[in-house]
């Protein structure tokens, strides 16, 4: 294994390689997780214990140590190595090439690896800092130069330990280390927020749908007043309780201060009926209607074949390349304009389509943001929402809920590798509220998803430009003595 530097370094600067710095007492000797028989299984897992930290679990310079699986820590303290700490920088090596995080501040007394992931542990900070070491993992070359060989965009794509200790890590001297992570941090920290505020506006989102169009919390408000005798008003005003979360007193608070909140409230909570009645799915409420995904959408799978890789041109997305909510391009390779084209010609994707992962970890959604799209798909589900723009929020919440997912996972074919049909795409049941309640529905989640689509497109930016600032600050390009980088 070589590699050629694509650029001149600055003086002072040198390049070691993994080894090199385990020889000079840098960073500890890297260990990733627990290979063969020791390795925790599915059935292992428990709702508390020590987080058991995958690929996936690397998120926006982080790890997420709320939606990561646990082991029970009676099991974690007997197995040999992947114990990881705070302040550990991490990568994943294995299937998924390149993702990073440094394990932050925590309550457990270490985390444990999978194989997919290798710690990076400093013992001289005085030689290497860790937001420095992470950044320099995040940038182009050494991204490009894992990927190279690792394989990437083969399912066997791996880079173990003996393979790392070769790979080149370069080191400025340490005030330099510092303005560069300092630099590159800013970016990755607004990032990072703007993810947070992404995921609590998700989470409103979510709740307004699973309230009125799971649960049907407005019209069992309703249902419950009427049946204790309660008149029509008494059960509107149950309903716009349920709708706002606020008590009585405050919608007579409301009603006083902010008459034409209170009307808005009024008016959605009239569109909302006060029975249920029989459905395949079992009750739905009165007047609602059950459809087929089929009956709403087009609906597509991307190509089957497998395009050549090209220097430059799109990347071809699969399944494993959809998670928490995002297209993560990171691990997919790119194919030429002409094979880019003729998928395109069987499954194109345009923005706010919504994607579906067929394959492998079956039910992750996302909307496409991005505009123009400038990535082709594989064996992934498109539900093409151009025709049907007015059910893009409401299908992509349906397609989040626990009773969907369920729906989806005991569909799924296959022995080796589960997968769901394009069949099963196709007849997906969606129940259908009146137009007039989902134009309101739209009205409050739209502003809530809007601001998400904004938010993802300045992190791709921040993202963009982070990734061309990253290679000029280590060549030099840029000069480390400024104060301020433009």
């Amino acid at each position: 294994m070589s590699f050629d530097l694509p650029f001149v370094l600055p003086d002072g600067w040198e390049i070691k390689t993994v080894e090199q710095l385990i020889k000079d007492k840098i960073i500890e000797k890297p260990l990733d997780g627990n290979h063969g028989g020791i390795h925790p299984k599915s059935s292992d897992y428990v709702s508390k214990g020590i987080p058991f930290v995958m690929a996936s679990d690397l998120h926006a310079g982080r790890v997420d140590l709320s939606g990561c699986k646990f082991i029970k820590e009676k099991q974690a303290n007997a197995l040999r190595k992947g114990f990881a700490k705070a302040g550990d920088v991490l990568i994943s090596h294995k299937a998924t090439i390149g993702r990073t995080a440094i394990v932050q501040q925590n309550d457990y007394p270490y985390i444990m690896l999978t194989p997919q992931v290798t710690y990076y542990r400093i013992i001289d900070d005085e030689k290497l800092f860790n937001v420095y070491l992470k950044a320099y993992f995040d940038s182009p070359f050494f991204q490009s130069l894992l990927a190279l060989w690792a394989g990437s965009g083969s399912t066997r794509a791996y880079l173990g330990i003996t393979g790392q200790l070769k790979l080149p890590v370069i080191i400025p001297p340490i005030d330099s280390q510092k303005f560069i992570a300092n630099h590159v941090f800013t970016f990755n920290e607004k990032i990072e927020l703007n993810t947070q505020i992404n995921q609590t506006l998700e989470q409103m989102a979510q709740a307004i749908f699973k309230s009125w169009f799971v649960d049907f919390d407005p019209v069992k408000a309703k249902i419950e007043i009427l049946a204790a005798d309660g008149n029509a008003d008494d059960a509107e005003l149950a309903a716009m309780s349920v709708i706002s979360a606020k008590t009585l007193d405050e919608l007579n608070s409301l009603k006083a201060s902010n008459p034409e909140t209170f009307n808005k409230l009024a008016q959605t909570a009239a569109l909302l009926p006060a029975a249920m009645q029989d459905s395949e799915l079992g009750e739905i409420p009165e007047g609602w209607e059950n459809h087929h995904t089929q009956d709403l959408f087009e609906i597509k799978d991307g190509t089957h074949d497998s395009p050549k890789k090209a220097e430059e041109g799109h990347y071809l997305v699969t399944s494993k390349h959809i998670t928490k909510g995002k297209v993560d391009t990171s691990s997919a390779y790119l194919i030429s304009d002409a094979d880019f084209d003729k998928v395109n010609q069987r499954s194109k994707v345009d923005t706010f389509d919504i994607l579906l992962t067929m394959i492998g970890t079956v039910g992750e959604v996302v909307v496409v943001y991005d505009n123009p799209v400038e990535f082709a798909i594989k064996n992934v589900g498109l539900f093409k929402t151009s025709q049907r723009p007015e059910l893009v929020w409401l299908f992509y919440w349906h397609l989040q809920s626990f009773k969907m997912k369920h729906y989806l996972e005991v569909r799924m074919a296959g022995t080796t590798q589960q997968y769901l049909t394009l069949k099963t795409l196709r007849t997906i049941p969606v129940i259908l509220p009146s137009n007039e309640l989902l134009i309101k529905f739209n009205e409050v989640v739209s502003p809530l998803m809007s601001r998400i689509s904004d938010n993802y497109k300045q992190s791709q930016t921040l993202s963009n430009l982070r990734d061309t600032l990253l290679p000029k600050l280590l060549s030099g390009e840029v000069d480390l003595s400024s104060e301020v980088v433009a």
